[in-house]
């Protein structure tokens, strides 16, 4: 080969592979970047948008849920159960009474403090979800932490309900990353988010059962996954009725294995 084509070949070549290094460069940062989850919230029946929060793509790639069909009026109901303070039993003695299908979060503490609980959530048909061990910051963590977490969860309900496998995982908090999302992908979990919610945790803020109720209502939108923390008294006093208004508005109550479309938007 002569020189000169020779050497417009590794010329050519060592721009291609600077091209690539800074090309992939962006793509790391941005795998490792934490967000938080945030969405634009719906009222008067328009639906929610994740649209400028700046991690559409990342769901969307991660096949994480965020929003259902939105051509179906289904509801997604979905607990998050870092402890227990008391309402839980209400919570599922309303979802037997009312035959509604719903999805619990549990963390190590919930599972190793509430065996009982636990099992009555397997028991009556309801998903239990990994909402990881120690309730971490998952972006600070390794894949192979990550793992350990979400392991925990999995071996610990296994050994109270028998249940062996889990399909679904919710990031502690809503903080997440692409390399979060990407790992828990890995793991076999599809990643749950929400296009329903409201400051319903502080537990020293609870407002009453009707502040829950229009809060909770005032958001319904069709292939809605709602949110909701199981500590709040005002949560557990107002689920009869958030599910009785929405079924007379042409609602009804799917279970997360049930959701087959999802809307990024």
């Amino acid at each position: 080969m002569p020189r000169l084509l020779k050497l417009i070949l590794c010329i050519t070549l060592a721009f291609m592979i600077e091209a690539a290094v800074s090309e992939t460069v962006p793509v790391m940062a941005s795998s490792v970047q934490p967000y938080h989850f945030g969405f634009k919230k719906s009222k008067n029946g328009e639906l929610p948008s994740i649209a400028q929060e700046g991690f559409m793509n990342i769901l969307q790639a991660n096949e994480a849920i965020f929003l259902g069909d939105t051509e179906q009026k289904e509801l997604y109901l979905t607990f998050d159960n870092g402890y227990e303070n008391g309402y839980t039993g209400k919570v599922l003695d309303v979802l037997k009474a009312k035959k509604v299908p719903a999805a619990f979060f549990v963390t190590g503490h919930f599972v190793q403090d509430q065996p009982e609980l636990l099992r009555r959530m397997g028991e009556e048909g309801h998903i239990i979800g990994n909402h990881s061990w120690s309730h971490p910051d998952m972006t600070t963590l390794s894949p192979e932490q990550i793992r350990t977490e979400l392991d925990k969860v999995r071996e610990a309900v296994a050994g109270v309900t028998g249940q062996q496998a889990m399909s679904f995982v919710r990031p502690p908090r809503g903080i997440f990353s692409g390399r979060v999302l990407e790992t828990c992908k890995q793991l076999g979990y599809t990643n749950v988010f929400w296009s329903a919610a409201y400051r319903d945790w502080e537990t020293d803020r609870q407002q009453g059962a009707t502040h829950a109720y229009q809060q909770v209502m005032s958001q319904l939108h069709p292939g809605a996954v709602i949110l909701l923390h199981s500590v709040s008294r005002d949560n557990a006093e107002a689920l009869s009725s958030i599910i009785d208004d929405a079924r007379k508005q042409g609602y009804s109550f799917k279970s997360l294995n049930d959701l087959n479309v999802k809307i990024y938007r």
